[in-house]
């Protein structure tokens, strides 16, 4: 089975799609990587990964605004999910790890 690349994005990549490229490494159907939008942040976002992803999720909607100004091409040709996030969670918090866990359900329900 193909495994479906998922680029998690959010501002500066140390706590939200940080955490969730951490707790989704192990999943069989997913190959994961994380990136952020901002001038700081610890892997920023680039056309490769871009490229490289099957499928874009994002935590908040300024997010894929920002991906869509500087990367417009990109999220032409595919899917771009906003999980509605905000930057209210330390890195592996467990409130947050339930959150996407809940929200990556719902997107891909036949993972479980």
């Amino acid at each position: 089975m193909e495994r479906t690349k998922i680029l998690f994005v959010c501002s500066r990549n140390r706590r939200r799609s940080l955490t969730a490229e951490t707790i989704f490494r192990d999943a069989t159907a997913w190959d994961v990587r994380s990136a952020g939008t901002e001038d700081g942040a610890r892997i920023k976002v680039t056309a490769g990964q871009l490229g490289w992803a099957d499928v874009i999720v994002v935590m908040e909607k300024r997010h894929k605004e920002r991906l869509r100004q500087k990367y417009p091409e990109a999220l032409d040709t595919k899917p771009c999910h906003c999980l509605f996030i905000p930057d209210d969670y330390e890195y592996m918090e467990h409130a947050l790890i339930e959150i996407l866990r809940e929200k990556m359900q719902e997107l891909f329900p036949e993972i479980s």
